[in-house]
């Protein structure tokens, strides 16, 4: 009778385990909508093998770009919510919602924020045959080269394609846009000299800092970077009123059982304490910043709201 009696209360048990007991066996899966080497592909990176040390789990990064990041995006909105599929979000997913005039999914009520991990402010880099050192001298040089300038980004939609957009209308200058896969590629363009300029997050800017083949020359926070210290803002060197910066963080499918969302933001939040994740995180230029998920999920529809505004006046629309 005891014997029966355990074997029943075992398999009850079983049947009740809670959802974050039966998920934790599986592999999770953190989609970056871009294409590696990209600045969500490195974080992602940075952070995968504490993560899955910390979850108890092996945790995979999947490439899936196209779109501006909406591809990536949208397969996680539509993954099953007991599937362990995240994507590793920035500014371009609220960005998507205003830039985009259709898009499969809504980027406020087809997610669950899972993890808030920091923010980054960008860069603005030229290539150094382009006689500026300041905001105000790029803006002046291509006014005096209208249509001859273009600049690199990571795709049609995406934050460095934003910020840059966001730039020219408020500078009032004509430089055309040249949309390739991930800030790497971006870069890369600026440096061979096919491209003039590239806005691109400090993870994709500051291991350029010192490199005589292109040059910073405004940072997008409203004052100077911790990172970038001799490097002006743009809003002090010419640009009055410009500011551009993302936030990073987890989001799940919206109907993410609550006790995974509560495993994987317990995880993160013992990644934001540990040396060696944060010393990875500031050779980045990523400002940890652990949050609440009610804060992270705040947040988002205030900076939905913020990217709305930058969208319109930068003048950018997508179909």
């Amino acid at each position: 009778m005891i014997v029966r009696r355990d074997f029943l209360s075992t398999v009850l048990a079983l049947t009740c385990l809670p959802a974050w007991a039966q998920f934790s066996g599986k592999v999770q899966r953190i989609v970056v909508p871009y294409s590696a080497g990209g600045v969500q592909d490195l974080l992602a990176r940075a952070i995968s093998i504490e993560l899955g040390q910390a979850l108890g789990q092996s945790v995979i990064i999947e490439n899936k770009p196209g779109a501006g990041g909406t591809v990536g995006t949208a397969y996680v909105a539509k993954s099953a919510p007991e599937a362990g599929v995240m994507v590793l979000a920035a500014a371009s997913h609220n960005i998507a919602g205003s830039l985009y005039s259709k898009l499969s999914y809504d980027p406020q009520k087809d997610f669950a924020p899972m993890a808030h991990i920091g923010t980054a402010g960008y860069v603005l880099m030229v290539h150094p045959d382009v006689p500026a050192k300041t905001a105000a001298e790029y803006i002046r040089y291509v006014k005096a080269n209208p249509g001859k300038l273009n600049y690199a980004t990571a795709g049609m939609g995406s934050a460095t394609h934003l910020s840059m957009a966001y730039f020219n209308g408020l500078a009032g200058i004509d430089v055309v846009h040249v949309p390739l896969k991930s800030t790497g590629e971006a870069i890369t363009e600026v440096i061979s000299g096919r491209a003039q300029a590239v806005i691109a997050a400090n993870i994709g800017a500051l291991p350029f800092a010192k490199d005589s083949r292109i040059r910073l020359i405004g940072v997008t926070s409203p004052k100077r970077s911790k990172y970038l210290p001799e490097v002006p803002s743009i809003a002090e060197s010419g640009l009055p009123g410009y500011q551009f910066d993302s936030w990073f963080g987890l989001l799940g499918p919206a109907a993410t059982p609550p006790a995974q969302v509560a495993r994987v933001h317990a995880a993160v939040a013992k990644l934001l304490v540990d040396p060696v994740v944060l010393e990875r995180l500031d050779r980045q230029g990523i400002e940890p910043l652990a949050m609440s998920n009610v804060d992270f999920a705040r947040l988002l529809t205030q900076d939905y709201e913020r990217m709305a505004r930058v969208v319109k006046a930068s003048g950018a629309k997508l179909e």
